[in-house]
């Protein structure tokens, strides 16, 4: 689809008002203080959503959407390393872990905003055309849910944990982020450099996700598709390094941007 931005901002003004902004060619995560151009219609998929000449600063960048259908994870996606709406948290927000989000672990992912309906996509349909953009993603797992005794084989009880979801800084449109598949990932833990890949390692492409996730299902516009995840995630490390209380985790993607949140452990 053609996207009417290059780069989508959600942010909270000075005077408390939430707007959508274009970032334009600047795509550094740090956005607070800048003035921006305004969109109207209340949220990407509306078909009134266009530029005007209105304008606000940003005193505080929030998730670049405010609710999702569901978030899909696609796992082991990676050669190298062979939900719901209320998971999602903003880009630079606290991340707060329950007592039972025991071994906690990160994965930067490259994530996709469906920005259509799809359901059914055949060989000659082009799969950009129901992109809306891509953001940065950190599916943050669990893994103490994810072995089979307590999750019954499904990955999703370990990640669908309130706020594990953060994404953003910002939405690239498809014709802003270049070639999506040749992006570098990377991954700090207080500054410590975890994951350092690139999207061209991903096993199944955009393409073949975008095919084979709507066969006989329909994907609703609005659905965020985390792709994978590189090497270099807690769980592999020897011995295994699971996210402590106050860890900052900052995960940056080429043309997209960083996100930066911190896990906060309740009591």
């Amino acid at each position: 689809m053609v996207s009417s931005f290059k780069r989508l901002v959600r942010f909270r003004a000075s005077d408390g008002q939430i707007h959508y902004g274009e970032a334009g060619s600047e795509w550094q995560s740090d956005l607070k203080g800048r003035e921006v151009p305004l969109f109207s219609g209340s949220d990407p998929f509306d078909s009134n959503f266009q530029l005007t000449d209105k304008k606000a600063t940003i005193s505080e960048v929030l998730s670049p959407l405010e609710a999702v259908p569901i978030v899909l994870g696609i796992g082991l996606n990676y050669r190298k390393h062979a939900e719901e709406a209320d998971t999602l948290a903003g880009p630079f927000e606290d991340i707060p872990i329950n007592q039972e989000s025991k071994e906690l672990d990160y994965e930067g992912e490259l994530s996709i905003v469906v920005g259509k309906d799809i359901k059914n996509l055949s060989e000659k349909e082009d799969p950009l055309e129901y992109i809306l953009g891509f953001t940065v993603g950190n599916d943050v797992s669990s893994r103490y849910w994810q072995v089979a005794p307590r999750s019954g084989g499904q990955h999703g009880p370990a990640k669908s944990f309130d706020k594990f979801a953060p994404i953003g800084p910002v939405i690239v449109s498809p014709g802003a982020v270049g070639n999506p598949e040749g992006l570098k990932l990377r991954t700090w833990v207080n500054g410590d450099l975890r994951q350092d890949g690139r999207t061209d390692d991903l096993i199944f492409g955009i393409n073949a996700i975008l095919r084979h996730i709507s066969r006989g299902t329909t994907i609703r516009k609005g659905t965020v598709i985390m792709t994978g995840t590189p090497s270099g995630v807690a769980a592999f490390m020897k011995p295994a390094a699971w996210l402590q209380n106050g860890d900052l985790v900052e995960i940056e993607i080429e043309n997209i941007g960083k996100i930066a949140n911190k896990m906060v452990f309740e009591k």
